[in-house]
Order: C-alpha cells, then sequence, then structure tokens
C-alpha cells in the first residue's frame, strides 16, 4: 500500500475517532442539561403544590436559583416507611435503590418521600408525590396538606400523556385551582377526594369538577389520589395523634 493510501486511511481514522468524541460529550452535555431541567421542573411542581408562585405576570418561571434558595431555607425531605409509616430519620434519597429511583408509582416502592415545609423553624405544611394511571399513561403530580393533615394547600399535575384538551386538561390552572381548601380529613377519618362526572354538587368540600370527555382520565386520578393518601396517613395519623 503506497504511503498517501496509509496517510488517508489514517487521517480518515483519526475524523472518526474525533467526531464520535465530539459526538459523546455533546450527548452526555445535553442529557446532563435535560436532567437539570426535569429536576428544576419536579421542584416548581413541589413549589407550586405548597402555593408558592411560580410563575410571574409576564409568564417567566422562578430562576433556578430562587427555586434552590427555597429548597434550602423553607423545604427538608425526608423517607417514610410505606408499610409502617415510620419516620425514617437517617433515610435519604441516596439511600433509594435503583428499582425505587425507576419506580412509577407507590407500588413499586418502599420508601415514601415526603416533602416539609418549615417558618423559623415550625412546620406549616406537607407535600408529596402523587401518581397512577389516567387513561391512556401515568399522571404525575404533587399534593400539598396544610400543617393540621387535614385540607388540601394544593395539587399539581406536571406529566403525563393524557389526550389534549380531553384528560390533558388535568395540567391546567382551572382544573387543578379546584382541589384548595378541599378537605380529607374529617370526623376523624380519611374523607376520598373525588373527581365527578360533570359539575360537583354546590359546596361540596371534597369534590371537584370532572373534564368534558375525559372520565376515566378523571377515575385514574379519584383511585391513585386515594390510595396514595392511604398510604401517606398512616404517617399523618401519628403526627395527628402527638
Amino acid at each position: 500500500m503506497r504511503k498517501d493510501d496509509l496517510y488517508a486511511i489514517g487521517f480518515a481514522a483519526l475524523v472518526c475517532v474525533v467526531c464520535s468524541l465530539v459526538l459523546s460529550a455533546t450527548a452526555q452535555l445535553l442529557k446532563e442539561r435535560q436532567d437539570m431541567e426535569v429536576e428544576l421542573d419536579r421542584k416548581l411542581n413541589v413549589l407550586k403544590a405548597f402555593g408558592v408562585p411560580v410563575v410571574d405576570e409576564a409568564g417567566k418561571k422562578l430562576s433556578k436559583e430562587k427555586v434552590d434558595t427555597y429548597f434550602e431555607t423553607n423545604i427538608s425531605e425526608v423517607f417514610l416507611d410505606k408499610e409502617t409509616g415510620d419516620l425514617l430519620t437517617d433515610f435519604t434519597s441516596a439511600d433509594l435503590p435503583p428499582a425505587e429511583l425507576r419506580a412509577r408509582t407507590i407500588e413499586d416502592k418502599e420508601h415514601l418521600p415526603l416533602y416539609v415545609w418549615r417558618d423559623d423553624g415550625q412546620i406549616q405544611k406537607y407535600a408529596f408525590p402523587i401518581s397512577g394511571m389516567g387513561l391512556w399513561s401515568i399522571v404525575y403530580g404533587y399534593m400539598a396538606l396544610d400543617r393540621d393533615l387535614s385540607t388540601i394547600i394544593g395539587v399539581t399535575f406536571y406529566k403525563h400523556g393524557e389526550t389534549p384538551g380531553l384528560g390533558g386538561e388535568v395540567s391546567t390552572e382551572w382544573f387543578q385551582s379546584q382541589f384548595h381548601d378541599k378537605v380529607i380529613y374529617k370526623d376523624g377519618e380519611l374523607q376520598p377526594i373525588q373527581v365527578v362526572k360533570g359539575e360537583a354538587p354546590a359546596g361540596s368540600d371534597h369534590q371537584v369538577d370532572g373534564i368534558s370527555g375525559a372520565t376515566m382520565t378523571g377515575n385514574g386520578l379519584n383511585q391513585f389520589m386515594n390510595r396514595d393518601l392511604q398510604y401517606y396517613n398512616r404517617y399523618f395519623s401519628k403526627v395527628r395523634g402527638s
């Protein structure tokens, strides 16, 4: 083989290696950025459930710096034993097994995350993830309760694959805002939250209007919201009784 041919082959191989390294590095950087955006969106939805305005009048979201400040100053993450409701004092997210990091619903978890909001060291409210099947997809969200663990402060649904204009309306403000001030604990018992078909009865303290054409999505929300509440109530009942 001629020297020129060897040079051409070597040059082509070098170009391929360099391009491969550049593409690999770019893909890694993009993945890291995407992961950061996903984490920021998750934190924004925790804040939204807590009642924090996350979008200003101009439609601009809270900056990452402001979000991080809330989590450093007001919010702490703790974990509960799903079966007993006990607070796991020495357990952190770093201790979660890989299978639970991939878990999509509470049924696949043994350790339940709970976000606790404090002002001046005093607990004011609690928030926790809720998720389950809608009609076509897993719907992910958060629910926040007041410090008495009886009244909903806010609910957010932020990730799903439901039909736009139908079940997809779960992520709209008009739907989510209905849950504010609904009562989940009454007369010493959990009271199921219910998305009804059509309009909720006037004055109902635990029902919200359904979405036209999305009855199955509403049924899914009813099922997983109340299921998740029952698991978390194993801890909440201890707090109420303390």
